[in-house]
């Protein structure tokens, strides 16, 4: 009869469709590394020389962190914890910038004998765990200016760390937690304020300030023309006037700093790739060869791949970080526009149904941090995609549970099974 209990309560309260995703995106990833190494004469997956043979590894390791998390770690225990592993892994943050060797321009990684660990992979768990604990406080109101820099800090604090770091690409994930901060009722015209933002840093680098300045004056006018035919209050006239006299100071001040930091605080590389990104410079053979070739993999896919360890630009490692960073490009050369669509769809789902997990979850901590799961897989599937179609700037970054690397695959881990345990937990008792 208690056994009975047990398997009723497994099947009833973890959400299995989560794990099952998991589980297939994981081993998915797996083979594609293993494509990605292989030579003209393939050695075994489990080799443990080649890539392939330790990511086995890091997924034993990675089933060994879910089944912890899932069925033995008390939920309970994150929200002890949140506010002093924070703290740590912010302290981590900043010394493996004075302790870590510089690797392709960045200094991120803790490098412990053969193992390497990357501080930036755990902070957006820790950042995920504190931002849902303050955020479900009884008091706490995102229109309350004071609450709404308090969280706005605890995004930007490890944000900025990771920026000093070099890890441009791990700092931009940060910018999701916006959304969450949307669902909890932030104005949405901050997102606005987000787009328009990044509209005027593109036309400063890409055209000209001028160029910049004249959109910006426009978006003000239109801001309070919007408003001119309306009635309402000389109060509320006041505040429209107020509103655009400071969102047109925010914008030359953004549009001045956009300039001082295109071409003073980017490094080389970074520049070149933003350059090549929007079109100011073609370098095929430089900053351009990696995205370049990349895409001749990918097309050369066509619609059902050359199949499974059939790829040439795969094969000969024509596209550099193909286990990692470009790892997409070994799914569209070898499995095609519907292996590849397959795969988008694959992570389509497990956000949809993290959301959709979160929507009906009781506890507003459990919802706040679906929410921060959600936005990083998202943010991270969005900027690895696009960075391996051309669509945005190479500043390295993996794809969520399928590229190479234990810090990704095992922070990825923890971050999605603190959500399922945490869902689990409410359902044991609601």
């Amino acid at each position: 009869m208690e056994e009975g209990v047990l398997d009723r309560g497994l099947r009833n309260t973890v959400d299995w469709r989560l794990i099952v995703l998991y589980l297939v995106i994981t081993l998915f990833g797996w083979v594609n590394i293993y494509a990605a190494v292989q030579s003209a004469e393939p050695s075994s997956i489990f080799d443990l020389s080649c890539n392939c043979g330790k990511q086995a590894i890091w997924i034993l390791g990675a089933l060994v962190i879910a089944a912890l998390t899932l069925f033995v770690i008390n939920p309970y225990f994150w929200d002890t914890v949140c506010k002093p592993a924070y703290g740590i892994i912010l302290v981590l943050l900043v010394m493996v910038i004075f302790m870590s060797n510089n690797v392709k321009g960045s200094h991120s990684w803790f490098e412990l004998g053969p193992v390497k660990f990357q501080p930036a992979e755990v902070s957006k768990i820790t950042t995920s765990l504190l931002l849902a604990w303050l955020m479900s406080r009884p008091n706490f109101r995102i229109s309350n200016w004071r609450h709404a820099l308090l969280a706005a800090a605890v995004v930007l604090v490890p944000m900025l760390v990771i920026i000093a770091e070099s890890e441009t690409g791990s700092a931009l994930v940060y910018a999701g937690f916006i959304f969450v901060m949307y669902r909890e009722g932030l104005s949405g015209w901050w997102l606005v304020m987000l787009g328009v933002a990044i509209l005027l840093f593109v036309l400063t680098i890409r055209v000209g300030w001028w160029l910049a300045l004249i959109l910006l004056v426009i978006l003000c006018v239109s801001y309070v023309l919007l408003y001119a035919g309306k009635s309402i209050s000389l109060r509320h006239r006041r505040f429209i006037i107020r509103n655009a006299i400071l969102g047109f100071a925010a914008g030359v001040t953004l549009i001045l700093a956009a300039d001082i930091f295109f071409n003073r605080v980017l490094k080389d590389y970074q520049r070149e790739r933003i350059e090549v990104l929007l079109g100011m410079k073609e370098d095929l053979r430089g900053v351009g060869y990696n995205v370049h070739q990349s895409l001749i993999a990918i097309g050369s896919g066509g619609l059902l791949g050359k199949g499974y360890l059939q790829g040439t630009q795969t094969t000969f490692g024509f596209v550099p970080e193909q286990s990692t960073d470009f790892i997409f490009c070994t799914v569209g050369e070898e499995w095609g526009f519907v292996g590849s669509l397959l795969l988008i769809v694959m992570y389509g789902l497990l956000i949809f149904w993290i959301i959709q997990d979160s929507e009906r979850a009781r506890n507003a901590s459990t919802r706040i941090y679906g929410y921060c799961v959600a936005s990083c897989f998202f943010m991270h599937l969005a900027i690895n995609i696009g960075m391996t179609l051309g669509l945005m700037p190479v500043i390295g970054i993996p794809l969520p549970l399928f590229s190479y690397g234990g810090s990704s695959l095992w922070a990825f881990t923890l971050l999605l099974f603190i959500f399922i345990a945490l869902e689990r937990q409410e359902k044991k008792y609601f």
